[in-house]
């Protein structure tokens, strides 16, 4: 018997050798022939085992990764057409390269491009050997490190002068000022005038105190604490200057009374007491070499900028302000000697604005202590509200490490309730001289100089926790202060180098400060204050 297929494909026939056809079938009509169809499955045979091995090979390669068809598709076409993909043995080898050449030091005469076009460029031209390549890369990439490096101890080398310098609108309101102390004679009365001189030793009143050569700061703190307050009639301000600013201050605010409220402005001239034969260490801090060329010198000079951080050496500079080295700045500590006659006071640094009435200070009961402040280690601002003992004193010095206690609570100056009559009971002021001799002996190894870090030490035991809403700090420091704790704040302080009356203060801040200005004086016209 024999099968027949016929060329077409159409019919089948059976037959037997010894005799005709037995069976003839007719196949039904198609649109696929069977010939391709046959050959199809041949070809698909052939080519399976084929397809299987590649799929193996890539899939122990890591395409069972792929999730798609397509995924797969680009992997395997490729090695089914004869193309391989060396991406990877390219990066692996660059890889190999760049680790080579981090180990390897620059060549002095290398030239690098300047720019990153240059170094196409060049790299047409050259044809760069890929070890060559990644020298140039990595030169390159240390020029810019060093190169913004270097920007930022600019930047922060700029903006401690911008801040330790005078504004030109306020050099030239107290030039102003004092020449009219000199020529109108209204300038020059007494303040206050003479029948109010008893109110400033009554102590039935709620005395103020506050030391700054800065007449406009001065003005705003005076201005914003009479204004804030329910009581302004008992309000007695004694504003502390310099002898130079002396004439300008007494200007001002005899020009512009704050009347219920009652202002005196003295010069450390005038006090009897203040001398240098009661206060040989201030003229010791003020005169000592190493202290203003510390202070006055070059900042840079014996840094190794290439080991300190550029927050470390913002507040290395901060620390260098040349404010620290003013008799004004540590007269704080002789409060009981210049004010003899009253028992209680209100110390307000000339960077702070009143939102609040204060009255209420004077009703906190401070248990015998000195010295009613915020502590400045409990807060959630941690830039902030997060100094203790170990952020103001080196404690790898023996006197510091043996004396104190590095996770000691700060606390902070600035809005300060201060006891005078408790004060005079203690050895205070003897124990701040004490250590500041201590810590001009030993090269200002201590501390960097300041009067926080010496009354830390002197009111050790003599401070007072008041409640935080009664002092927010850091206006000066950073962009991020909330809004909305500025508002509730009873004094805000702008400490930090970012003051309110520089061009570097935070302009969201600045409002709550200039609103206390006077706009309306000619002064402050003609001086183009804050325009």
């Amino acid at each position: 018997m024999q099968l027949h297929l016929s060329p077409s494909m159409r019919s089948i026939t059976i037959s037997s050798s010894s005799s005709n056809d037995l069976m003839k079938i007719k196949v039904a009509p198609r649109h696929i022939s069977y010939r391709t169809l046959f050959h199809t499955i041949l070809i698909l045979a052939f080519l399976l085992p084929f397809v299987f091995i590649l799929t193996a090979l890539v899939t122990l390669e890591g395409v069972n990764k792929c999730s798609s068809f397509g995924c797969l598709g680009r992997r395997l076409g490729p090695r089914f057409l004869g193309r391989v993909d060396n991406s990877g043995k390219l990066v692996r080898d660059f890889y190999k390269i760049l680790n080579q050449v981090s180990t390897e030091e620059i060549p002095d005469g290398l030239k690098l491009p300047e720019s990153f076009g240059q170094l196409v460029s060049e790299m047409k031209s050259k044809k760069y050997k890929a070890n060559d390549f990644a020298l140039i890369i990595k030169g390159m990439m240390e020029r810019s490190e060093r190169e913004i490096r270097e920007s930022k101890f600019a930047a922060l080398m700029n903006k401690h002068f911008a801040a330790s310098a005078i504004p030109k609108g306020i050099h030239c309101l107290s030039l102003r000022l004092t020449d009219e102390y000199s020529s109108n004679a209204h300038a020059r009365r007494q303040l206050p005038s003479p029948e109010l001189l008893p109110l400033l030793s009554d102590n039935s009143y709620y005395h103020f105190v506050l030391s700054s050569d800065n007449i406009l700061a001065a003005s705003v703190v005076v201005t914003s604490a009479v204004q804030s307050s329910l009581k302004p009639e008992k309000m007695v301000f004694h504003v502390i200057t310099d002898k130079k600013t002396y004439a300008g201050m007494h200007s001002w605010f005899a020009l512009n009374p704050l009347s219920p409220a009652i202002v005196e402005v003295k010069g450390v001239h005038q006090f009897d007491w203040l001398t240098r034969e009661n206060v040989p260490v201030l003229d010791a801090v003020e005169n000592h070499y190493g202290i203003r060329k510390y202070y006055h010198g070059n900042h840079i000079a014996g840094a190794n900028l290439n080991e300190i951080t550029p927050r470390i050496f913002a507040s290395k500079l901060q620390a260098r302000s040349p404010k620290y080295i003013s008799v004004l700045n540590h007269l704080r500590i002789y409060l009981p000697e210049l004010f003899q006659n009253l028992d209680k006071v209100v110390f307000l640094d000339d960077d702070v604005v009143v939102q609040h009435d204060l009255s209420p200070l004077w009703e906190i009961d401070l248990g015998g202590k000195v010295n009613g402040a915020v502590e400045t280690c409990k807060g959630e601002d941690d830039w902030v509200m997060s100094k203790r003992f170990r952020n103001y004193f080196n404690f790898s010095h023996p006197l510091i490490e043996k004396n104190l206690n590095p996770d000691e609570c700060a606390w902070a100056y600035g809005m300060n309730i201060f006891d005078l009559c408790a004060w005079r009971k203690t050895n205070i002021k003897h124990t701040y001289h004490t250590w500041l001799k201590q810590n001009l002996k030993s090269n200002l190894t201590m501390w960097k100089l300041g009067t926080l870090p010496p009354a830390l030490i002197a009111f050790k035991g003599h401070v007072r926790a008041i409640d935080p809403s009664w002092h927010m700090l850091g206006l000066g420091y950073q962009s991020k202060t909330k809004i909305e704790s500025v508002k509730k704040a009873a004094v805000i302080h702008y400490n930090g180098q970012s003051k309110p009356w520089l061009e570097m203060g935070f302009e969201h801040l600045r409002p709550f400060w200039t609103k206390y200005i006077n706009y309306s004086s000619d002064f402050i016209r003609n001086c183009h204050i804050l325009e």
